[in-house]
């Protein structure tokens, strides 16, 4: 195989550290975790970097605070991670380890993200940090097949705290703007902050699509060129407030406000058809509104010197709308809306034993109600009499029971040790008042290991044995029908490239027994390198398959049969990898090419992964949307002759084809991006920041085939430009 020079240049990093030696670090974090002992004072003249906190913690972890957030002047989370080692974001949407939607658990200050939650509006400017996991905890939901994303929000201050943030973005059409805002202060035991965003964005989507058909009676190929405007404006807010009742008790009050409405307007140009019978896309006009309102509430009381009680509780109510017009022939349009409520309590005592365990134990209780209504209408009339229209609810309740220990062996040697039980419990009913019931309940017991070669915790390897789980959407579960916008009429036949949509309430949620070994390294200046490999084996796994189904239960809204696309458990399944990724100062990284006083900090990370599904034919029988490796590279420096960082990371994953059943399969191109930034310091506490997203783009391209035919797509791609000041008041 050729050898790719991204590859070659991550292998160059890695030999380039190897003679780096390690040295102590400072003390981890400066709040203890819950329970957890007292362990030997270090004297430090600076605080904590995220490589201390990473090398404290007693499970895998990587840790990213302000100094990355604040890098490239981003306007949203989604961007920052897209940047991270053995991340990528796939419609709006992260995924680590190459494994697609819903195997990465997104979290808020710990708890699970509410449904709907979109990295892309929440601005890093309320994220104190990052912090990503490769293995399930006790204390989390372990829904969490690849791995956790913790954003931990910013808290209180405990001085007065002003800081401003303008911005402004151009990618196509106008600049869109935004901006934040923060204040904090302290007095006493109380200390609140409120954090608040306004976002805008404009931007424009241009494609070319080619749809072909070839089956019995039908076969026709039309090419379009589509032009998609979208924008939209939101705000956001995350008030908090910590009140520190006395020596042992604190109260901690938490919220998240947010609000917006997005429109994206579709139009299409001809430009070829052959053969009879085609059916090109019609122009569409899309608007929408959504909103949160999210608070949470936790008390601590430390009890003693060895016992630790905490209590939380949450209040949800999220809410969305929609309207759709298609200028077809003939007229179709549609409307529906959304709203979610829940509530979550939970709680965990946690006890130190003997100065080597620290013992937790908790629960978490969640209910949660969803209803909502769609209506479609084609023509003026209803497209599905008794079904449009008719309002929908369904109920979810999780609970969830865990014990842990944070075992102390030996100097070197420390253990962590968990047990989870989780259930959840969804019931819906169709239409007709028929009433449906899945449980999902999953018991996970956990193992992760750490082991010092170095007594003071320089080098370490660190190796899991998890179990984890991957609970079924209430959108597969959803019995409802979507009809195939290019065949809305039920009374005639459809394409297999173009299926009606619909859940299956009798899903099974998909078991993981996870491995994870690593081995890390942290160098003098704060650097570090990271060897690890994983293994997943997979069983229940969830694939969408598209059939030809004849009218009946299943297919209750024709008379004629039509294609279906419809999810199943479709199989077992395993994935494994390899991830490599350093980062540190040039001149510790590569002592013999760099001054180790040059302010040049260097990272990298290279990531190759296999997967491989049993009931699909290889080659390329691998898990959806799973590329065969990707890279990333970055640099920042901090020029000496003018107070200035510049900074750049780049980013790449080869193509691929995926062969997801013996008659569906798809092929993504490669994609790039280089992102840019320049920062200038006008003050102490003032500066202006240029940034330039998918600097020099390149078009990507996705082949879509089945035994009926194909779609293929050539979307270009577009440079996002960015100016921010931000000041500190």
């Amino acid at each position: 195989m050729k050898r790719h020079p991204i590859a070659a240049a991550c292998a160059l990093l890695v030999a380039a550290a190897a003679p780096a030696f390690a040295q102590d670090g400072p003390p981890g974090e400066g709040q203890p975790r819950a329970g957890a002992k007292l362990e030997r004072v270090e004297i430090s003249s600076r605080p904590a970097t995220d490589t201390d906190l990473r090398r404290k913690s007693p499970v895998a972890k990587q840790i990213y605070g302000r100094e990355e957030l604040d890098k490239f002047g981003d306007t949203n989370v989604a961007d920052v991670l897209k940047r991270l080692p053995g991340v990528n974001m796939a419609g709006g949407a992260p995924r680590m380890r190459g494994l697609g939607s819903g195997y990465t658990l997104i979290l808020i200050n710990g708890d699970p993200a509410p449904p709907g939650f979109d990295l892309s509006q929440l601005d890093p400017a309320q994220v104190e940090r990052i912090e990503i996991t490769k293995g399930p905890t006790a204390d989390q939901s372990a829904q969490a097949v690849a791995g956790a994303i913790n954003i931990i929000l910013k808290d209180a201050p405990k001085v007065t705290q002003r800081d401003l943030r303008l911005g402004t973005s151009y990618s196509a059409v106008r600049p869109g703007a935004s901006g934040s805002f923060t204040y904090g202060s302290r007095q006493g035991g109380l200390s609140y902050s409120l954090p608040i965003s306004v976002f805008g964005w404009r931007g424009l989507n241009e494609s070319t699509t080619t749809r072909a058909v070839n089956e019995a009676g039908s076969d026709w190929t039309v090419t379009q060129a589509q032009e998609q405007a979208f924008w939209g404006a939101g705000w956001n807010a995350t008030p908090r407030l910590n009140w520190k009742i006395d020596d042992e008790q604190s109260l901690n009050l938490t919220s998240f406000l947010q609000q917006g409405r997005w429109h994206f307007n579709t139009r299409f140009a001809d430009l070829g058809e052959t053969g009879s019978g085609a059916l090109p896309d019609s122009d569409t006009r899309n608007l929408g509104t959504w909103q949160m309102v999210r608070a949470n509430g936790q008390y601590t009381n430390q009890l003693n010197d060895s016992q630790r009680l905490e209590l939380k509780a949450g209040l949800q109510d999220a809410r969305g709308s929609f309207h759709n017009d298609t200028f077809a022939t003939p007229f179709r349009n549609s409307d529906g809306d959304n709203t979610d409520r829940n509530f979550t309590q939970g709680g965990k005592f946690s006890q130190i034993v003997n100065d080597q365990h620290s013992v937790t134990g908790g629960w978490e209780l969640e209910w949660r109600r969803r209803e909502e209504t769609r209506t479609v209408r084609v023509g003026g009339q209803e497209q599905l009499p008794g079904v449009d229209g008719a309002p929908f609810a369904a109920d979810i309740n999780r609970r969830a029971f865990f014990v842990q220990d944070e075992w102390e062996i030996s100097p070197q040697w420390s253990a962590y040790v968990g047990l989870r039980t989780e259930r959840i419990r969804t019931e819906t009913a169709t239409e007709d008042g028929t009433k449906f019931g899945n449980t999902s309940s999953v018991t996970t017991p956990l193992l992760h290991l750490n082991y010092k070669i170095d007594p003071k915790g320089r080098d370490l390897i660190r190796a899991s044995l998890t179990r984890s789980y991957k609970a079924p959407t209430l959108n597969q579960l959803l019995s409802r029908p979507a009809l195939s916008g290019l065949y809305p009429d039920p009374t005639t036949a459809n394409t297999d490239i173009s299926p009606d949509n619909i859940g299956n309430p009798n899903l099974k949620p998909e078991l993981a027994t996870g491995l994870d070994v690593a081995y890390e390294k942290y160098l003098q200046g704060g650097g570090m390198v990271s060897v690890g490999g994983f293994y997943r084996r997979v069983s229940n796994l969830i694939r969408n398959v598209v059939s030809l189904e004849q009218p009946g239960e299943a297919m209750y809204w024709s008379d004629v049969a039509r294609w279906v696309n419809r999810p199943v458990n479709f199989s077992t399944a395993t994935a494994m990898g390899l991830e490599l990724e350093l980062k540190g100062r040039a001149g510790e990284l590569m002592p013999s090419l760099f001054d180790p006083k040059l302010p040049l900090n260097l990272r990298a990370a290279l990531n190759v992964y296999h997967s491989r599904v049993a009931a699909v034919p290889g080659p390329n029988n691998r898990l959806d949307a799973q590329q065969p490796w990707s890279a990333n590279l970055g640099f920042d420096y901090r020029t000496t002759a003018v107070p200035m960082n510049l900074g750049a990371s780049f980013a790449y994953t080869p193509g691929y084809l995926t062969q997801q059943t013996s008659m569906q399969a798809s092929e993504l191109s490669r994609t790039r991006s280089l992102d840019l930034f320049a920062q200038y310091f006008l003050s102490k506490t003032s500066s202006i920041r240029v940034s330039a997203n998918n600097f020099a783009p390149v078009d990507t391209q996705t082949l879509a085939m089945t035994a009926g035919g194909y779609t293929f797509t050539d979307r270009k791609a577009r440079t996002q430009f960015g100016l921010n000041w931000e000041t500190k008041l």
